[in-house]
């Protein structure tokens, strides 16, 4: 099984910061981004390369994950074995490339990753959200395997006056995850089998309150459909129109998680948030980054 992660957009939020560095590089803490997304897709035993979907102008991306022996080797010179067991492993992930030379949306970017997928289940990442856990896929996973290979989507709740910002679905509460029994049916674990996928509704109209977290486990058909699938909102090609049409001919579910399990590094709030609490949270940086907020008076709102 092949896991896509899409990494094509230009950062435009983060200008001028984006303007050489491609958002996906951006670091938290130690490491950039996409290579958080990528172990985590790598994760499952199941998922045998992750497969970054990018655009010609991100050559940096494809440097990043390419061994570089001279660095490792100085590294090591020096007595920086650590740091140059850092580099080798980034460089040694199973991880390839597919080109998206036209912004035509999510959709497109996952269809330009067909070939690599040669029509079996695929995981989806999106590039910007972080999951230290590593657990998201597995659950979905599990879903997958209860329901004959179905494809299967993470969902969060939000709260019921926030659901116009999101896409959500509508469908019934089934289940769920095994170790989850008792939960609400917008709670953790919870499996909903999914009627519809409805693009940021007004709240008196939200068939749900649980939106699409960007984790996907989608079916051969998904990606099939994706090669007739018309322009929508924006011109784009999007991935929810192939997966709303999919409906008519196959079943789909959502498995519920905790809204607090991943951070959104999307926009440059998000990003600081992200370091900052990781920090905090992290042994390895806690002590100094407590102590840098202490030496400055402390922190604020």
């Amino acid at each position: 099984m092949k896991a896509i992660i899409p990494a094509a957009g230009l950062g435009t939020r983060f200008l001028p910061a984006t303007k050489c560095t491609p958002k996906e590089m951006l670091p938290v803490l130690d490491k950039p981004v996409i290579q958080y997304v990528v172990e985590e897709a790598l994760d499952p035993e199941e998922v045998d390369a992750a497969i970054i979907v990018t655009s010609p102008g991100k050559p940096e991306l494809l440097s990043y994950f390419q061994p570089d022996r001279s660095l490792e080797a100085l590294l090591r010179e020096r007595g920086k074995a650590g740091y140059a067991d850092a580099v080798a492993h980034a460089g040694s992930m199973p991880v390839d490339f597919r080109y998206q030379y036209e912004p035509r949306g999510l959709g497109h970017a996952i269809r330009s990753a067909a070939d690599a997928c040669a029509g079996e289940p695929f995981l989806v990442l999106l590039g910007d959200y972080v999951v230290p856990a590593k657990d998201i896929c597995d659950k979905m996973l599990e879903v997958s395997r209860a329901h004959g290979g179905a494809s299967v989507i993470a969902v969060a709740p939000c709260a019921p006056d926030q659901v116009d910002r999101y896409g959500v679905i509508a469908g019934d509460f089934v289940g769920t995850l095994e170790g989850y029994e008792g939960a609400g049916e917008t709670e953790p674990g919870a499996v909903w089998r999914i009627g519809g996928l409805v693009e940021k509704p007004s709240p008196e109209a939200a068939p749900s309150n649980l939106y699409i977290v960007g984790r996907y486990l989608l079916s051969p058909l998904v990606m099939e459909l994706l090669a007739s699938q018309q322009p929508g909102k924006g011109g784009e090609i999007q991935l929810t129109d192939a997966m709303a049409r999919s409906l008519d001919r196959e079943a789909m579910y959502a498995v519920v998680i905790d809204p607090l399990s991943g951070y959104d590094t999307g926009t440059p709030s998000g990003w600081i948030a992200t370091n900052a609490l990781m920090a905090a949270s992290d042994p390895r940086f806690a002590g100094e980054f407590w102590a840098a907020v202490d030496e400055r008076g402390g922190l604020e709102r």
